[in-house]
C-alpha cells in the first residue's frame, strides 16, 4: 500500500518522501474524538463503544485510561483556556472539564427537550461551543444507550460564551457530525453522514459563511465516498482532512479532492498534533494511527 495517493499534482507538496503511517495502539471497538495536548505532549481520544477516553503520550508511546467511565463519549476538544471539551452519548449532553477534574455540563437540554447525543465539538475564539447533535448515540446501547429523541430533529447548535445561552444554528441535516473552522474563521465547515444509516441520504461536507452568531449561506464543498465525512479537521491553508471509508481525504477550500492516505481500516476522525502540529493523529475502527504530513493543523490551545 503507497504512503499517499496523490490525485493532483498541489497534493504532491503536503507529502514527505520518507515517512510511513504508524500504527500507535490497537484493540479498540470505535475510535473517535482525538484532542491534541501541546502542553503535555499527549493526545486524548475515545474508545466509544468500551465507554473510556484513552490517553497517548507522545514521549513514552504508551497509552493509558484518562476516564474509565467516559459516559460513552465521542467528539472532544480544547477551548481557549484549555480545557478539555467533550460531548458525551450516554450523557446526552457536552461537558467542561475543570483544571482540578470536575466536570461542569454545559449543554443538556434545547428549550426544555433533552438532547439527542452530541456528537463533535468545535471552540471558535470568542469561546463560542459549536456542536453537531445527530442520533447516533441514542440509536444503540452499543454507542451509550437507546432512546427515542425528545427534539424530533439533528441539529448544530452553538453556545454563547456570555450568557449560556443555546441557539439552533442549523437545522436541516439528516445527521450532522464533523464540523472544523476555517484559518479565518469566516467559514464553519460541517459533515452530513446521514448516508449511514439510508443510503439515499447525504454523505457530504458543507461550507457556511459565519456571521454574528449565526450562520448565512452555505455549499456543499465535496462528497465524501467510500464512506462518510464522519470527522475533519483543517490545515493553515484551508485544506479539508477529514475521514472516509478508504483513509483520510485532503480536499482544497474549493473542493477538489487532490490526494488520500490509504488506511488499512474505516477512518472515524483525525486531528493535528506535535511539537509542529505536522503530525496527523487517525481515529480508524480499532487502532491509533499517525503520519507527518508538510503542512500544520490550525492553531487550537
Amino acid at each position: 500500500m503507497e504512503v499517499f495517493e496523490t490525485l493532483d499534482k498541489r497534493f504532491a507538496s503536503y507529502t514527505i518522501p520518507i515517512v510511513f503511517l504508524e500504527k500507535l495502539h490497537t484493540g479498540l471497538r470505535w475510535a473517535e474524538g482525538p484532542v491534541y495536548f501541546a502542553d503535555q505532549r499527549c493526545l486524548l481520544f475515545s474508545d466509544l463503544p468500551n465507554n473510556r477516553i484513552l490517553r497517548f503520550d507522545e514521549q513514552t508511546l504508551q497509552v493509558t485510561a484518562f476516564r474509565p467511565d467516559s459516559n460513552f463519549s465521542n467528539g472532544n476538544t480544547r477551548d481557549r483556556q484549555g480545557r478539555l471539551v467533550t460531548c458525551e452519548h450516554r450523557g446526552r449532553r457536552v461537558t467542561r472539564t475543570e483544571y482540578d477534574g470536575t466536570i461542569t455540563v454545559l449543554a443538556d437540554r434545547y428549550q426544555g427537550k433533552r438532547l439527542n447525543a452530541p456528537n463533535d465539538v468545535v471552540v471558535k475564539s470568542d469561546g463560542a461551543v459549536w456542536f453537531t447533535d445527530p442520533t447516533y448515540g441514542i440509536s444503540a446501547a452499543y454507542e451509550g444507550g437507546k432512546a427515542e429523541s425528545e427534539i424530533g430533529s439533528c441539529n448544530v447548535y452553538r453556545l454563547d460564551p456570555r450568557d449560556g445561552s443555546l441557539s439552533i444554528v442549523a437545522e436541516d441535516f439528516r445527521r450532522p457530525n464533523g464540523l472544523a473552522f476555517s484559518p479565518d474563521e469566516k467559514l464553519l465547515y460541517i459533515g452530513d453522514s446521514g448516508f449511514w444509516p439510508n443510503p439515499d441520504w447525504p454523505r457530504h461536507i458543507r461550507a457556511f459563511e459565519v456571521l454574528d452568531g449565526k450562520l448565512g449561506k452555505s455549499r456543499v464543498v465535496a462528497e465524501v465516498s467510500p464512506g462518510i465525512p464522519d470527522g475533519f479537521r483543517v490545515d493553515v491553508e484551508g485544506n479539508i482532512w477529514t475521514s472516509a471509508g478508504d483513509g483520510v481525504h485532503c480536499i482544497t477550500p474549493e473542493g477538489d479532492l487532490i490526494g488520500k492516505i490509504p488506511v488499512p481500516e474505516k477512518v472515524a476522525n483525525v486531528c493535528f498534533g506535535g511539537p509542529a502540529r505536522d503530525r496527523l493523529y487517525i481515529c480508524g475502527h480499532t487502532s491509533l494511527y499517525a503520519i507527518h504530513v508538510n503542512t500544520r493543523g490550525v492553531q487550537t490551545p
